[in-house]
């Protein structure tokens, strides 16, 4: 699990360094945006970060408390999740310009960089929630990954994962827009009353989740699976 943490810090860090590579090595603008976006990407871990730590410190002296900071967090989290997986888009290659001096290799593979490590910053924040969730529901059991209400509940993250993620995109609207409720609900009921943007969205926010879906279960399937041993282990 460990080695899990340790690879998405890598690979974020590796995504960073080829951005600001690519400004010093080729003499090219500072891409800004995308370091911005993999500070973002990081940022729902460290709100999970402090969830767990109010659970464990708070738990013990009030289970009241402890439950209402998690659950404001935990709102939080799921306001900035979009944020990880965003990365994936940069595959559009946005960036580039016309007669840009950047060999097309290296945007190659600086977009899938960005790309995979906001998939992996999902999947690490995804499994740290899931594994609050078992600390709080079935005592920090590994079976407990795969009772239906967690797979429940995993899929409709993934799903507004992938909504936010359209939202961003398309409609260029940002975690913290919920500060202006009403300019953000008027904004989304004037794009969908556009025809064919509904399909759209739903096609997007499907693919997506299913994407990452399967990815998620691909890698954290054996670590949930090796938890669970050493469990059975430790009986």
């Amino acid at each position: 699990m460990l080695f899990l943490f340790i690879g998405a810090a890598i690979l974020n860090v590796y995504a960073a360094t080829l951005v600001i590579l690519r400004a010093a090595v080729y003499r090219t603008r500072l891409y800004r945006p995308m370091l911005w976006n993999i500070m973002l990407s990081a940022l729902p871990i460290l709100l999970l970060a402090l969830a767990f730590i109010a659970l464990v410190g708070l738990l013990l002296v009030n289970r009241l408390l402890a439950f209402a900071i998690v659950t404001i967090l935990g709102v939080a989290w799921l306001l900035m999740l979009p944020n990880a997986s965003y990365l994936i888009t940069e595959l559009n290659q946005s960036h580039r310009a016309e007669g840009d001096p950047v060999p097309l290799w290296y945007d190659i593979i600086l977009v899938i960089s960005l790309a995979m490590s906001g998939v992996i910053n999902t999947i690490v924040n995804v499994f740290v929630a899931q594994l609050l969730y078992s600390v709080v529901m079935f005592d920090d059991r590994a079976v407990s990954f795969f009772r239906p209400r967690s797979m429940i509940a995993l899929a409709v993250v993934l799903l507004l994962v992938g909504l936010g993620m359209y939202l961003g995109r398309y409609l260029r609207l940002n975690s913290w827009d919920v500060r202006h409720p009403t300019a953000l609900v008027q904004k989304v009921i004037t794009h969908f009353r556009e025809r064919g943007n509904a399909l759209a969205c739903f096609g997007f926010t499907l693919t997506y989740a299913l994407f990452i879906g399967i990815l998620y279960l691909t890698i954290v399937t054996p670590i949930v699976v090796g938890m669970y041993e050493l469990e059975l282990a430790r009986q």
